[in-house]
């Protein structure tokens, strides 16, 4: 990366968008001091954050890796996520206390005593979600939360993704679902070879063709048959399309039976 800015504000949404490579990884890993930057500055809730404070950045952030696997260690579920608390202090009756709220949190309470090993791809990020949620951060930074999982899966990650956000934290995902990003994001950030190249609402950023191109990413659906139709309303869900799509119905047949014009 290099002369990358990027901030985020409280209870905002950010969709981090962007080829392989482009370093929407090596941003994310910067957001918790799991990396400290060379040269620039990472300030979190007013902090400068260098090598000698970075549990701080690590409290406030919390990280939901891509591969669950890297980040479910222990032999149960609930040892899993009891672990975070415990290690900053929390008696081992609290922190399973504190586990076992973060888990009913994310509908995963009946994943409590299961192996982590055992669990499917979207349990695993369910799981590593709540063992973010159990150190209550202000921020929750999630790396290609719904890569590998089916429709139904992926579903289930992002609604509990969308309650995260309700419940008042500020969330940044990285995906390459552009459609996904539609439907969650306050404001999308696209990347292209280490550089933040475009920043702005879901409808300036999957209506811009030439900022798209440069960062070899196609709009989602929604854009593309709201652009074959002709709409006006620039939807960037389907749920916003079918809407746009039925208001325009509903104005053609009024026109055609000349009760409006």
């Amino acid at each position: 990366m290099h002369d990358v800015t990027f901030t985020l504000g409280q209870s905002e949404v950010v969709a981090l968008v962007g080829g392989n490579g482009a370093g929407k990884s090596t941003l994310l890993e910067h957001l918790n001091a799991t990396l400290v930057p060379d040269d620039g500055r990472l300030v979190v809730g007013g902090v400068e954050i260098d090598d000698s404070n970075r549990e701080v950045a690590r409290r406030e952030v919390g990280f939901v890796f891509q591969d669950g696997d890297t980040q479910l260690v222990a032999p149960t579920v609930i040892d899993d996520v009891a672990f975070g608390p415990q290690n900053y202090g929390a008696s081992p009756e609290t922190a399973r206390e504190r586990g076992r709220e973060a888990l009913a949190a994310v509908d995963g309470a009946d994943l409590v005593e299961r192996v982590p090993h055992y669990l499917s791809g979207g349990e695993k990020r369910l799981v590593g979600l709540a063992g973010v949620l159990a150190l209550d951060p202000s921020v929750v930074v999630l790396d290609e939360p719904l890569a590998g999982l089916d429709p139904e899966r992926s579903r289930l990650v992002a609604d509990r993704i969308e309650r995260v956000h309700r419940e008042g934290r500020s969330v940044v995902v990285s995906t390459h679902d552009l459609a996904f990003a539609a439907e969650i994001a306050d404001r999308v950030v696209v990347m292209h070879d280490g550089d933040v190249i475009g920043t702005g609402t879901p409808r300036e950023v999957f209506y811009d063709d030439d900022l798209l191109a440069r960062a070899n990413l196609h709009p989602p659906a929604a854009v593309r048959v709201a652009r074959e139709v002709g709409l006006d309303a620039r939807p960037v869900t389907e749920t916003a399309l079918v809407d746009a799509l039925a208001d325009r119905g509903v104005t053609a047949g009024a026109r055609l039976d000349g009760s409006e014009h």
